[in-house]
């Protein structure tokens, strides 16, 4: 799998090879202004089936999903790490943060990289809400964004005789 710059209006399938009965997938086709196209594309050693091309572009759709959740997030300009550890302790801090009426304040949390950490500490219960709610809302658009992607997925166009 592999993304590829060619022209607008690829063919979504294609047979490359009929003697050898090699058949190219393409998926997430961009067309840019000048007229080309930038896509994704797996080659196959036989004509695929629709399930076989159903859950190749949905498995690809969910690890872009997960990738963009996992590392898109920033807040206050710096890097949050939004891995399921990571996510669990952000929400066990506010829960119990709420819970306490804040006494559980300060906490402290790594941002940034391994490389470049930042260290943020949170004294304050409506900031720590903030910084909570912010990572929510974010996790929710991308996994929205991927639901819509996957939702105008047509295996239709798919098809060929």
């Amino acid at each position: 799998m592999r993304r590829v710059e060619g022209s607008s209006g690829v063919s979504l399938m294609e047979c490359t090879n009929p003697v050898k009965d090699k058949w190219r997938i393409r998926w997430d086709v961009q067309e840019k202004e000048n007229g080309s196209a930038s896509y994704m594309e797996e080659e196959f050693g036989h004509k695929p089936t629709d399930e076989e091309i159903h859950t190749l572009v949905m498995s690809w759709y969910n690890s872009q999903t997960d990738a963009a959740i996992l590392s898109g997030f920033a807040y206050n300009g710096a890097h949050v790490w939004l891995s399921v550890e990571n996510q669990y302790n952000y929400k066990a801090a506010y829960d119990l943060a709420v819970q306490t009426g804040g006494e559980t304040l300060p906490v402290t949390f790594k941002f940034g990289s391994d490389e470049q950490p930042e260290y943020h500490t949170f004294t304050q219960l409506e900031e720590l809400k903030d910084f909570y709610t912010k990572a929510v809302g974010f996790i929710q658009t991308v996994l929205a964004e991927g639901w819509e992607k996957k939702d105008k997925f047509n295996l239709e166009l798919y098809r060929i005789e």
